[in-house]
């Protein structure tokens, strides 16, 4: 059996719910106009997508290619043309480097545009809800086989590498695993010498002759130093869970870090230069800091 037959059987896909489809080719057509005018106000959402519609002329071909894929959605006939044709955009989009977080994104705007207007023109409930199966089940086949171009992708990429490359990549993941769990653990350690530094910081306000003003500056610098690690432990576990490197936690800690110092020699009239340098590292921090967080917006 084909592979196609067999992707349209794990979905349990009948012939009843093409002819379904095909039924509401008429209905999708009339608006696939208004479809893809919403369509472009929702991926324009991203804030990246100038990056990959750079014209007025790609952007209107494009226009063209999705307007006819959402008709085609509907076409009734879904044989093995009908996959090829889905995978050849899948490779587009793996070609011109498309996250598949847009792809999985847009696609939930192609389901909810689609329900919604069938529930408007809803005159029969039963059949209404036979066909929002039939539409559920063929916008999953869709990013199933669009999606799979993505995952051929990487494995093709591993596939091409020799035996003794899988062997280091393999050793790689392995002690890149480890590193990680010892940081998370030294990170762990860190937080707990915070706590110490807050509670000697506590025990210097109240049973020494610190002075106040210091003491409360010293106290609140500890908080600040133990809430910047406890926000690196947070990141660190996001990281192990497959999300990305956090050097922004990093930065953030060490500006705690440094701001404790110029809360402690702010009362002091002899580290004047000191201070300073202090506050001009600092203010690098902050530019650093917010330079990664705009790179962020700028990549979602």
């Amino acid at each position: 059996m084909q592979q196609h037959e067999s992707l349209k059987e794990h979905y349990k896909f009948t012939k009843e719910e093409e002819l379904l489809l095909l039924g509401l080719q008429p209905k999708m057509s009339a608006l696939a106009d208004r479809f893809i005018d919403e369509f472009y106000d929702y991926i324009w959402g991203f804030g990246s997508t100038a990056k990959f519609l750079k014209n007025q002329k790609i952007i209107d071909y494009h226009r063209l290619k999705i307007k006819a894929w959402f008709i085609n959605l509907f076409c009734g006939k879904y044989d093995l043309l009908y996959f090829t044709y889905l995978y050849k955009i899948g490779e587009v989009h793996v070609r011109i480097g498309l996250p598949t977080h847009y792809v999985n994104s847009a696609f939930t705007f192609v389901r909810t545009f689609i329900i919604k207007n069938l529930h408007e023109k809803c005159d029969n409930e039963k059949q209404s809800m036979m066909e929002i199966e039939a539409v559920e089940k063929i916008i999953d086949i869709n990013l199933d086989t669009l999606t799979s171009s993505y995952r051929e992708e990487e494995l093709s990429k591993f596939l091409s590498l020799s035996k003794f490359e899988k062997t280091v990549l393999s050793g790689l993941k392995r002690f890149n695993s480890y590193i990680n769990f010892f940081l998370a653990g030294s990170l762990a350690l860190v937080a707990f010498f915070a706590i110490g530094l807050f509670v000697y910081d506590i025990y210097l306000l109240f049973f020494t002759d610190i002075g106040i003003e210091k003491g409360i500056l010293t106290v609140l610098g500890s908080l600040l130093v133990l809430w910047a690690a406890i926000e690196l432990i947070h990141e660190e576990i996001n990281h192990l869970q497959g999300k990305g490197f956090a050097i922004g936690a990093f930065i953030m800690l060490a500006m705690a870090a440094l701001i404790r110092k110029v809360l402690i020699y702010s009362l002091s009239s002899e580290n004047g230069k000191e201070l300073l340098i202090i506050g001009a590292v600092i203010v690098a921090l902050a530019v650093a800091y917010w330079l990664i967080g705009v790179k962020k917006k700028s990549d979602i």
